[in-house]
C-alpha cells in the first residue's frame, strides 16, 4: 500500500493565516420563507451591528487582508446601508459579491450596487419553478430569480447561481442546468441541503448517503456538458471526496490530486450580523470565536481556538468509518457543518461518495434516521443515526451506529 496522503493545511500557525474569503451575513431579515434556511431567516436579529460598526469591521478585514466578502442574509439588500457598505469594501481594495434569493433585487438596486463597487451577483435556484417556489415558500420567486440574473448581467456583474441538492432538486438538475445557461450565469455551484434550521425539521427533503452513487456520475456528466455551454460547474465543499470523478469536478491542478480538506478558520471566516465571528457562516454558536463587539477582529482570528478547529483536529479526533478511512489524515471527516448537523459533533460524515462506493463494495449502504427534534432556533438541528442496511433492500435488517 502507498503512504497516506500529506493534509496541505498541516503548515503554519493561526497568526501567519489570512481571512482571504470572508462571508458576512448583514442581516437575519428575508423576504423569502425558506423550507432549508439554516439560520431560519426572517426577522432581524435583535442587535445587528450598526453602519459606524459596519465601517470599522470592513477597515479591521482589510488590515487583516481580506481579498473579498460575499455579502449574505438573510436577504442584505434589507439593510438600509448596504449600498454605502458595498462601497466602503470596495474603497478599501476588497472585492464584493452578493449572494440572494433574487426576489426584490430590482433594477434600481442592482444599479445603485453596480456602481457602489459589487462585483457579482449569486442568485439562489433550487429546482424548477415549482420545486424552487415551494422550497422558497414564496409563489413566483423562481421567475424572479431568473430576472434578478438578467438584471445583473445588464449591469456588468459576473452572474452565477448557487443551488441546494436535495430529494426535489435532484431529479431536476438537467433541466436547471439548461435554464441557467438560458439565464446567463457563468459558474453554478451546488451544495448538500444540511439538516440545520429549517431543514432540520423535514428529513424527507434531505439526500440518503447511498445517493451520492447516483449523484457524483450525474455531476461529472453535467460538468462536461456545462463546460461546452459556457457555463462552469462548482462542488460546494460538503459534496464529494477522493471518488472517481473529484479531480475533475474540483476543477484541480496536476499537483493537487484530491480535496484538500475543510478551510473554515484558516482562509476563510464567516460573521453573523450581531458581530459573532466564525471559522465557517454555516456553523452554530459553539464555533464562535468571540464578538467583534468585544475584541478586536485580530485578537479573535490570532487568539480563539474555536476558529483553529481544522487545523488542531486530529484522526483521534474522527469516529466511525470516517476513524479508519484511507484519506483521514487529509479529509478530516469532510464538512464540519454537515457532519456536526446530523450528529452534534464533528469526525463523522456519511455524506460522502468514497465512502459510499465502499460500502456498495461490501454490498451494504447507510441510511439516515432522524432521532430528535431540532429547537426552533438559528443554526440548531436535531439528531440522526445511521442505520447500515443491505444495499438495495427494503426491509432489511438494520445495524444502528449512534451518533
Amino acid at each position: 500500500m502507498t503512504e497516506r496522503p500529506v493534509r496541505y493545511a498541516e503548515v503554519g500557525d493561526l497568526a501567519a493565516r489570512i481571512p482571504v474569503s470572508v462571508v458576512w451575513e448583514l442581516t437575519l431579515a428575508c423576504d423569502l420563507a425558506c423550507n432549508h434556511c439554516g439560520s431560519r431567516a426572517g426577522r432581524r436579529r435583535r442587535d445587528e451591528l450598526s453602519t459606524a460598526e459596519c465601517l470599522d469591521l470592513i477597515r479591521q478585514l482589510a488590515e487583516l487582508g481580506t481579498r473579498d466578502i460575499g455579502l449574505i442574509g438573510g436577504e442584505a439588500y434589507l439593510r438600509k446601508d448596504w449600498i454605502e457598505l458595498i462601497a466602503a469594501i470596495t474603497e478599501a481594495g476588497i472585492e464584493c459579491g452578493l449572494q440572494s434569493g433574487g426576489r426584490n433585487l430590482s433594477e434600481d438596486r442592482v444599479a445603485k450596487a453596480a456602481a457602489a463597487g459589487l462585483k457579482g451577483v449569486g442568485i439562489s435556484i433550487d429546482g424548477l419553478r415549482d420545486v424552487h417556489d415551494a422550497l422558497r415558500g414564496v409563489p413566483g420567486s423562481f421567475d424572479l430569480g431568473l430576472a434578478a440574473i438578467r438584471r445583473a448581467r445588464a449591469h456588468g456583474l459576473v452572474a452565477t447561481v448557487n443551488s441546494q441538492v436535495n430529494q426535489g432538486s435532484l431529479p431536476q438538475l438537467r433541466e436547471m442546468m439548461d435554464v441557467i445557461v438560458e439565464a446567463g450565469a457563468t459558474n453554478w455551484q451546488l451544495v448538500l441541503t444540511v439538516a440545520m434550521g429549517n431543514a432540520a425539521d423535514r428529513p424527507e427533503m434531505l439526500l440518503q448517503p447511498y445517493q451520492m452513487l447516483e449523484l457524483m456520475p450525474l455531476l461529472a456528466e453535467l460538468a462536461r456538458e456545462a463546460r461546452s455551454r459556457g457555463l462552469f460547474l462548482q462542488l460546494g465543499n460538503n459534496i464529494g471526496y477522493f471518488g472517481p470523478y473529484e479531480a475533475a469536478l474540483r476543477d484541480l491542478s496536476d499537483d493537487e490530486l484530491h480535496w484538500a480538506g475543510c478551510s473554515a478558520g484558516d482562509s476563510v471566516l464567516g460573521i453573523e450580523a450581531d458581530g459573532t465571528i466564525k471559522s465557517c457562516p454555516g456553523l452554530p454558536r459553539p464555533y464562535a470565536g468571540g464578538n467583534v463587539r468585544d475584541r478586536s477582529l485580530r485578537e479573535i482570528w490570532e487568539e480563539s481556538e474555536p476558529l483553529a478547529f481544522t487545523r488542531r483536529r486530529t484522526v483521534d479526533d474522527l469516529w466511525g468509518f470516517c476513524r479508519t478511512c484511507y484519506y483521514a489524515e487529509v479529509c478530516m471527516g469532510g464538512c464540519t457543518w454537515t457532519a456536526h448537523s446530523l450528529f452534534g459533533r464533528p469526525g463523522n460524515n456519511p455524506m460522502c461518495h468514497y465512502r459510499a462506493l465502499e460500502m456498495d463494495r461490501k454490498g451494504l449502504r447507510e441510511r439516515l434516521v432522524k432521532v430528535r427534534d431540532a429547537e426552533g432556533l438559528p443554526f440548531d438541528h436535531g439528531e440522526f443515526e445511521i442505520v447500515v442496511e443491505p444495499a438495495r433492500t427494503r426491509e432489511p435488517d438494520r445495524i444502528v451506529i449512534h451518533g
